[in-house]
């Protein structure tokens, strides 16, 4: 064991021991020069059989968190290794694990759990969208700090593990039983990050009933049998989590976090009052209609087939003044036949992104009509949607964009992650649309670290792998690949970046002529065919873009002196 007071490596005080478990141990100490606190987790060759073996684990291990960068994770800063030990220094995570808070104070809030699940979820999200996939397999309130200010940080990484596309199973069985998925005991297949999702569901579970499930009974039942007063959607949503078929669970952490943002809405007592509206709406519908199309309607009624109605809908939403109306009508359209593409794609493309923006409102419709569960089907319609792969994907590509350039009209990379992600890996959108989605969400996973230095001072983002991805989303004739508002806007964000970060790129070694080529090329391409007859909205980009195109050959002409 480290001596209180030693110094490791020359910079790392030891200061107290804070953990120990079956091979190692945990203890506090600071960088004297750095005042910083950290805290160093102590593998001993002589305490443990088959060292070797332990020690390409925690090279993984080691390897893999070096990689993380997220608020709720704790990042690696240093691996020192001698002839006696392994060392890991990490991130000293202050506060207490959610199992103490079990224990010392029994089920927790309801409101807390549901703040913890969704920064846990978002943390999980974050892992699953690397490349390859990291599955975390050991969620459980052990293994989750609760800081002094109330956010968590999930810890302990020796069970995770890289998604293996192609594998058909785990090389080994790990987890903790009460919270592993039934697939974590093998003969199922590989873990993937609906595992991680039932693990979710399973300490949600006992965070909220006090029942530890590492105990007997060894039984989980829904939670209102544990306390009335907890919402029913809410257990509605732990129940998914924890079905023992994959398929049956929410499908990715971004399906699980909208749930969760909006579990208040699958109350009883809440579809209660809105089916309750909704019948009042049909009622005074069905009879506005009967007092001018009563025999039409009849008609219609008793001879109109499933796909009849479907494209009447659709129609009718087309034909409609209002938002509201195309949007109703779209819902009822995909409601009839979720797996058909034309009312998604009328939808996405024609309604909500009308005006160019897509608003939280209107992200929110279209996210309930997605997660709903249309009469008579156990699935939700994005999961019937799923199954028509080709037109999934290319709404997935088309979604992807809205949210990566026009949510709210500022974007937001990180809603847009979950459907690049899905359009990236698509085996039926051309080739030109997988390579932007690559590159976006490349660029997306940019944005959260600019600016950011690690531990050692450096920056976290390579300024001249930024300027290549820039570069390459905005090569080729977009115009043709998609439109020319989504050109118009690549362009624009292309010379926002440059306005940004022109002294960065240029100390990452981009010369001032690769950027005012992209800015001639810009000129060029507007000036072109695709652009001359647009809409409003692409006049406004156009105008826009020229204005931001001059900006930005100001900003480059100060960075390099005059010299470019």
């Amino acid at each position: 064991m480290l001596e209180i007071g030693s110094v490791v490596d020359g910079k790392y005080k030891i200061l107290s021991k804070i953990g120990q478990g079956g091979m190692s141990v945990v203890y506090m100490a600071i960088n004297e020069r750095a005042n910083k606190t950290w805290a160093i987790k102590e593998v001993r060759k002589d305490g443990v059989q088959n060292f070797e073996v332990v020690r390409q684990g925690l090279i993984v291990e080691t390897d893999m968190l070096k990689r993380l960068h997220h608020p709720n994770i704790p990042s690696i800063i240093d691996v020192v290794e001698d002839d006696e030990r392994f060392l890991i220094v990490m991130d000293y995570i202050e506060g207490k694990s959610l199992q103490k808070a079990l224990k010392d104070y029994g089920p927790q809030p309801q409101e807390d759990v549901i703040e913890w699940a969704k920064q846990l979820c978002d943390a999980l999200g974050y892992l699953h969208s690397r490349r390859p996939p990291i599955i975390y397999r050991d969620m459980k309130p052990a293994n989750v700090m609760l800081k002094p200010d109330g956010n968590v940080s999930l810890i302990d990484f020796g069970t995770a593990r890289e998604y293996k596309v192609g594998s058909t199973g785990d090389t080994s069985v790990l987890g903790t039983k009460g919270y592993a998925a039934p697939e974590q005991y093998g003969g199922q297949g590989q873990t993937d990050a609906r595992t991680d999702i039932y693990c979710l569901g399973a300490t949600m579970h006992h965070l909220l009933t006090g029942q530890d499930p590492c105990r007997p009974p060894y039984t989980r039942y829904p939670i209102r049998q544990y306390d009335p007063s907890l919402s029913s959607g809410l257990e509605e949503i732990i129940i998914k989590c924890t079905n023992d078929d994959p398929n049956e669970r929410y499908q990715s952490c971004a399906e699980l976090m909208y749930a969760l943002e909006h579990y208040n809405e699958l109350d009883s007592e809440y579809r209660r009052k809105q089916n309750l509206k909704l019948g009042v709406f049909l009622t005074a519908a069905v009879a506005s209609l009967a007092s001018f199309t009563a025999a039409f309607v009849l008609n219609l009624t008793a001879n109109r087939t499933q796909e009849d109605s479907y494209n009447v809908y659709l129609q009718d939403a087309r034909g409609s003044a209002a938002a509201e109306d195309k949007i109703e009508q779209c819902h009822a359209a995909i409601n009839l036949d979720p797996t058909r593409e034309e009312a998604y794609l009328y939808l996405l493309d024609e309604v909500l992104m009308e005006d160019g923006i897509l608003s939280a409102e209107e992200d929110e419709r279209l996210r309930e009509i997605l997660v709903e569960t249309s009469a008579g089907s156990k699935r939700t319609n994005e999961a019937a949607f799923k199954t028509n792969v080709a037109n999934y994907d290319e709404f997935a590509y088309n979604l992807g964009l809205d949210y990566y350039y026009y949510y709210e009209d500022r974007g937001s990379k990180s809603q847009a992650t979950k459907w690049l992600d899905i359009a990236a890996n698509s085996s039926t959108l051309e080739s030109a649309k997988i390579e932007r989605a690559k590159r976006l969400g490349e660029i997306a996973a940019y944005y959260s670290r600019i600016g950011r230095e690690n531990k050692a001072g450096d920056a976290e983002v390579s300024y001249l792998n930024y300027w290549t991805d820039l570069t390459e989303l905005t090569q080729g004739d977009l115009v043709a690949v998609d439109n020319a508002t989504t050109a118009l806007t690549m362009y624009r964000e292309m010379a926002y970046q440059i306005v940004s970060y022109a002294e960065k790129f240029k100390a990452a070694g981009v010369p001032g002529e690769a950027m005012t080529a992209q800015l001639d090329n810009m000129e060029q391409r507007i000036a072109g065919s695709g652009f001359e007859n647009g809409t409003q909205r692409v006049t406004e980009l156009k105008e826009e873009l020229q204005e931001l195109i001059e900006r930005a050959r100001y900003i480059v002409e100060i960075t390099y002196g005059g010299g470019v």
